[in-house]
């Protein structure tokens, strides 16, 4: 089974929707918001959400099952700083996810040659939950490493994010 990263377009608000819904199922931790406040959203959010990733400065990639078209994980990137590229929304379907799929591996190559090719960021930033141990293993094998600087997760603030770095070049 094949895997392809495609650029999230405007009409795609959705399926945009829809692959949103289904990560804050899967992993509700992962995210900075719950699945009823999601689920709540009119169209015009998801609209919303579907030209902020055509921004410039920003990219939404999504990796597409090749055998049916289904949207199977999702990497988004922006720019906060000029020479900062921030790593969100990252996600995989349980039943994509693995190594030996390379799904993940596939996606954050892509969001790190858009970093660093178009954005010229000269570093990648995301913050992890502290109870994310698979997700930082995952950053931590590609060449991030934790920056000491943590924050409160806004859905619990006794919970804390970690700050991770990849830098990427000069």
């Amino acid at each position: 089974m094949g895997y392809r990263i495609e650029r999230i377009g405007l009409e795609d608000w959705e399926r945009l929707r829809e692959v949103r819904l289904a990560q804050l199922l899967d992993t509700p931790m992962a995210f900075l918001e719950t699945h009823g406040t999601a689920l709540a959203h009119g169209e015009e959010e998801w609209r919303a959400r579907a030209r902020k990733v055509n921004e410039p400065g920003a990219v939404g990639l999504v990796a597409v099952d090749g055998a049916s078209g289904e949207w199977v994980g999702t990497m988004i990137g922006f720019t906060p700083g000029s020479d900062t590229a921030l790593l969100v929304g990252v996600w995989v379907a349980p039943e994509h996810s693995g190594r030996e799929r390379g799904v993940t591996d596939a996606m954050l190559d892509a969001v790190v040659a858009w970093a660093r090719d178009e954005a010229g960021a000269r570093r990648l930033l995301l913050s992890v939950h502290e109870d994310n141990a698979r997700a930082a293993a995952f950053y931590q094998r590609r060449g991030f490493a934790f920056t000491g600087a943590t924050k409160p997760y806004p859905l619990d603030p006794a919970a804390r994010e970690r700050e991770m770095s990849l830098p990427l070049g000069p």
